[in-house]
């Protein structure tokens, strides 16, 4: 089987045992979905969440954490780690957001990526997600299961196994089904455990990689 017949096949599984995947990061805006995008490096989404609820009941706005102090924010963020760091890419990201895009959330990848603490991971969710381009989110999950399926040749740069994926799936795919890979990475191709194929969707068409 092809890479790209595999790909199809895989994503029409997966559509099938994870119909309603979506983004585990809370947010009803696209500029909150940019600071929880920092906040998560390194950090669980479900920890995330939680820490920008004291920080939006603070500064509830772009202008009001572009006018907070670094110091003050970074109380808050500090458990979800590297508090100093992430506050002060927020704090950057959100003055120019007010500053150049008055007060919009750019809606180009190549613009997402001149924002502090914005990679090719992040602005793909963005691009995906808020605006609903198409994109690829190379996270922990999609490198994992993409390498083990066998959609990708040992790779593990995230840039390399996006611009791959690009080759095999198709762009109105892409977003969905990198929502869809966290869902079961978390439940059945696991990293900390061994994976669970007898129960996986794909178990016949999974070349099972071991990375």
């Amino acid at each position: 089987m092809r890479k790209k017949e595999r790909a199809l096949a895989i994503i029409e599984r997966l559509k099938e045992a994870y119909p309603d995947a979506d983004c585990t990061l809370d947010y009803n805006e696209a500029w909150k979905l940019l600071v929880s995008v920092r906040l998560a490096a390194q950090c669980t989404d479900a920890r995330v969440n939680i820490v920008v609820q004291d920080l939006y009941a603070k500064f509830p706005t772009i202008d009001a954490l572009a006018n907070a102090p670094v110091e003050e924010i970074e109380a808050i963020v500090k458990p979800c780690g590297l508090g100093r760091s992430k506050a002060r890419d927020i704090s950057s990201c959100m003055r120019i957001l007010r500053d150049e895009y008055d007060s919009k959330v750019p809606d180009s990848f190549d613009e997402l990526l001149k924002l502090p603490g914005v990679g090719r991971k992040s602005a793909n969710l963005i691009m995906g997600d808020v605006f609903g381009k198409p994109a690829i989110v190379t996270d922990t999950h999609c490198i994992r299961l993409t390498n083990r399926m066998g959609l990708i040749d040992q790779e593990k740069d995230p840039k390399k196994v996006e611009l791959a994926l690009w080759k095999i799936i198709p762009l109105e795919e892409g977003n969905n089904f990198c929502h869809r890979l966290v869902e079961h990475g978390r439940a059945v191709c696991t990293a900390r455990t061994k994976p669970h194929c007898d129960i996986c969707c794909c178990n016949d068409i999974c070349k099972k990689v071991d990375i």
